[in-house]
């Protein structure tokens, strides 16, 4: 199924029976509407029909209805585009991708109306409450290549932030812990074990941080500067949740993805991307 004014369909895995009957019972009158209307397709393409049963573990596609959502006020600059990429400037506040409560209020879903680009991708992805550069795919044909250069550590990161200032930390330091996020958790926390996370932090003068990370956990420059008694301002999560009205835009977190660097795997080109942002 293409995706449909910047948004593609719902995968939905079943528990196995009468395909009408379940989505009716989890989803409610609307989805048995679009069984009836013939807008929910199986795997193989085939169009889901009144009589269809299926498996435990199938899968079928169909479009959600979108609910509103709050508007995150906010533009997103474009810092390049090509026939391959685009890269911008995320916003504060401006999910990557749609999940949960944010579908239309992301940055992807955003930029395929706004660009006409239905293909449009994320490389990767900055936490909701971070700003700064973000890269996505044109193409379908080359978003795995650009993932995979993403998931190898091959791209160069570092990230700006605002805390407070402690004169008896030992910076610049390397920290290196175990950070794990549980699925229904808001917080991920550290752990004794093989460290899986790891950044270099610097301080730069007068609150301001520079952060290198050389690992992609959740959360994990927050969970690192929280962990030295260093959390980053306008964070409402570390070290304590912090509940914030969804339509509050008055305090962000002052973390911004500053600058990616990387050689470009199809052109080999060096790449180097800087935000125009700047920290409160």
């Amino acid at each position: 199924m293409p995706v449909r004014d910047g948004l593609g369909p719902a995968r939905v895995r079943l528990r196995g029976g009468s395909v009408l009957v379940e989505l009716a019972s989890r989803f409610g009158e609307g989805a048995a509407a679009k069984v009836l209307a013939g807008e929910v397709v199986c795997a193989d393409g085939s169009v889901v029909g009144v009589g269809t049963v299926l498996p435990p573990g199938a899968f079928v596609y169909l479009y959600r209805e979108l609910r509103e959502e709050i508007p995150v006020p906010f533009d997103i600059p474009i810092l390049y585009r090509d026939e391959d990429i685009v890269v911008v400037d995320k916003p504060h506040f401006l999910a990557t991708m749609p999940r949960g409560r944010h579908v239309a209020q992301t940055a992807t879903v955003r930029l395929r109306r706004e660009l006409d680009l239905p293909e449009l991708s994320p490389a990767h992805r900055l936490d909701r409450l971070t700003a700064g550069v973000l890269l996505f795919t044109v193409r379908r044909e080359v978003r795995g290549t650009y993932q995979t250069m993403f998931a190898r550590g091959l791209v160069d990161k570092t990230y700006l932030a605002r805390a407070d200032v402690d004169p008896d930390a030992a910076l610049p330091t390397v920290l290196r812990s175990r950070i794990v996020k549980r699925r229904g958790q808001l917080q991920a926390v550290e752990e004794p074990g093989e460290p899986n996370a790891e950044t270099r932090i610097e301080h730069l003068g007068e609150g301001l941080y520079r952060l290198t990370p050389r690992t992609g956990r959740t959360h994990q420059l927050r969970v690192h500067m929280a962990s030295l008694g260093l959390p980053i301002d306008g964070d409402p999560w570390y070290p304590e949740v912090v509940d914030v009205a969804p339509d509050d835009f008055s305090t962000p977190l002052q973390l911004l993805a500053h600058t990616l660097e990387f050689d470009d795997p199809l052109s080999g080109e060096r790449r180097v991307f800087v935000s125009r942002r700047s920290l409160a």
